[in-house]
């Protein structure tokens, strides 16, 4: 299964830290290799948008444009979503696409299902 990896990057207080944005993309990313390693192709919005919006300048204003418009399209490709860390609008925009689309919304690792099955 394609399956988005949706949590917090700037959400919890971490907007203008570097160190809590860092930790939260790894906590994404860890989650990716466990996908991964288990045959699914994980997909993460966060880390498809951050080269781009680098490319557009880094500002608020390519943030707003690119970010959320690019992981809410990203919702439309994936056939399930792995809900991972605490608060996050964003993160939780793209579960409730997911769930309005009838397609599955995992909250922990070990309810993925095995490939094939």
């Amino acid at each position: 299964m394609w399956i988005m990896i949706a949590g917090p990057y700037r959400a919890g207080g971490g907007a203008a830290d570097p160190t809590v944005r860092a930790a939260n993309l790894r906590m994404l990313n860890e989650a990716a290799v466990s996908l991964q390693r288990a045959g699914h192709v994980p997909i993460i919005g966060v880390n498809m948008a951050l080269p781009m919006i680098e490319a557009a300048g880094g500002t608020a204003v390519a943030y707003a444009e690119i970010m959320a418009p690019l992981s809410l399209a990203l919702v439309d490709r994936c056939d399930a979503c792995l809900r991972v860390g605490g608060p996050s609008t964003g993160a939780d925009d793209e579960v409730r696409r997911f769930e309005a689309a009838g397609r599955p919304v995992y909250r922990a690792l070990g309810e993925v299902p095995a490939v094939g099955t």
